[in-house]
């Protein structure tokens, strides 16, 4: 019964166009509910579903996981859950934006210093163009934040370059996830700057290049009712823009 069921769902996301939905398992359930996390995180997690992204993603127990560029640690904070004791998160800040720092910490170390909640967090603040890591990673995950590696505060950066590294901080049949806002079809990076948006299809280009291979993506952030030409920032479309979330696999 369950295949069948199963078979049904993917049927439908052919038929009607959408992606279907992986199974939320119970760990990354927990990881949402861990009662750690900032009131304001919780709040965000009916338009940012966590559990179905870390479902999608495969991230699981015993897991090595790159957050890059984790912002104040929304997603962090859920990995470090995720993966458990036998896991570890990195979370890779940027040196190229500490000029947004103005002198203070990365907000980050919120996370990285709290050794009581998340002892399996470790913070790497280096270069973007030169990413490491201390051992493969099994994902190397980045949200809402590709389009911005376009952009003057990032250099820009050499992006076949940037991917190329992250191909290589993985281990064979690892993992890369984008997730990112939708411009609008055919605007290639036009976007980036001006409205923090990218194109879908220009992230795939570039992403294969590297050698990776394209394997799905999940449709639970898409919202067509998103115009495409707002600023993600304004406040008519913030938190609710169009978004997609793709998978790509370093061959084994």
């Amino acid at each position: 019964m369950k295949s069948a069921i199963g078979f049904a769902a993917v049927l439908a996301a052919v038929i009607f166009g959408g992606a279907a939905a992986s199974p939320v398992p119970p760990y990354a359930t927990a990881a949402v509910a861990d009662k750690a996390r900032p009131a304001e995180d919780v709040a965000r997690d009916a338009n940012r579903k966590p559990a179905e992204m870390i479902a999608f993603s495969g991230i699981k127990p015993g897991d090595v996981v790159v957050d890059l560029v984790p912002g104040k640690g929304y997603f962090t904070r859920i990995f470090a859950r995720a993966v458990g004791p036998k896991g570890h998160v990195y979370a890779y800040f940027p040196t190229e934006i500490d000029s947004m720092l103005k002198g203070k910490p990365p907000s980050i170390t919120a996370v990285t210093n709290d050794t009581t909640n998340y002892p399996n967090v470790t913070l790497i603040h280096a270069p973007l163009s030169k990413m490491e890591i201390p051992q493969e990673a099994d994902v190397i995950w980045t949200s809402q934040n590709y389009h911005d590696f376009h952009n003057s505060e990032f250099g820009p950066q050499d992006m076949a370059a940037l991917n190329r590294a992250i191909f290589k901080a993985l281990k064979p049949g690892g993992v890369y996830i984008v997730l990112d806002h939708v411009a609008e079809a055919g605007s290639g990076l036009r976007d980036t700057d001006t409205l923090h948006r990218i194109d879908p299809a220009a992230v795939k280009k570039e992403v294969q290049a590297a050698g990776f291979v394209f394997e799905g993506e999940d449709d639970a952030l898409r919202n067509p009712a998103d115009p495409h030409a707002k600023n993600v920032f304004d406040a008519s479309i913030r938190g609710k823009t169009d978004q997609f979330i793709y998978k790509f696999r370093k061959p084994r």
